[in-house]
């Protein structure tokens, strides 16, 4: 099958496929997800505090703002989240040099100690998937992923892989 046919057959994909796709996404979640969450049970944090971290420690000095703005919720659940995380001095807060009512965060040695944990789980889990499925594979899946983000979503991605955070 040539190029042009394999793009046109997926055109065409059955109810079918497409729920079994979708079923796939929420298992390979699950899996993905499975390592941080074990690490994090019986310390009180959850999901949105491995991503608070995550992108903390991928920018250091980002500001709340662009924080809220990556990870697309709204600003009351964020405060609950860092305010947790700062009190438990996982993530210090900044003033800003320039705009002393913006606040910058940055990771303790504790929170980066946790965050490296949570990273290093899911490096090895993605690790072994891009191993077992292939060069070419993996550049699909990410034009798949890169597909099914929104045009603001995108935007936020974008932004974070162009400031090589």
């Amino acid at each position: 099958m040539s190029e042009g046919q394999v793009g046109d057959s997926l055109l065409f994909l059955t109810d079918e496929q497409l729920r079994q796709g979708i079923e796939a996404m929420f298992f390979a979640y699950r899996g993905f997800t499975a390592g941080p969450d074990h690490l994090l049970e019986g310390t009180g944090y959850g999901r949105a505090h491995h991503r608070a971290l995550h992108f903390i420690a991928r920018a250091p000095g980002m500001n709340v703002n662009r924080l809220l703005a990556i990870l697309g919720v709204t600003k009351q659940s964020l405060n609950r989240v860092l305010r947790t995380l700062i009190a438990d001095e996982m993530v210090e807060s900044r003033i800003g040099r320039a705009d002393k009512r913006e606040r910058h965060l940055y990771l303790t040695e504790k929170g980066a100690a946790l965050e490296g944990q949570l990273s290093d789980a899911q490096r090895k889990w993605m690790r072994d998937a891009y191993r077992k499925a292939g060069p070419d594979a993996v550049a699909g899946f990410r034009q798949v992923l890169e597909a099914l983000m929104d045009s603001d979503i995108r935007k936020s991605y974008n932004a974070l892989r162009e400031a090589g955070a």
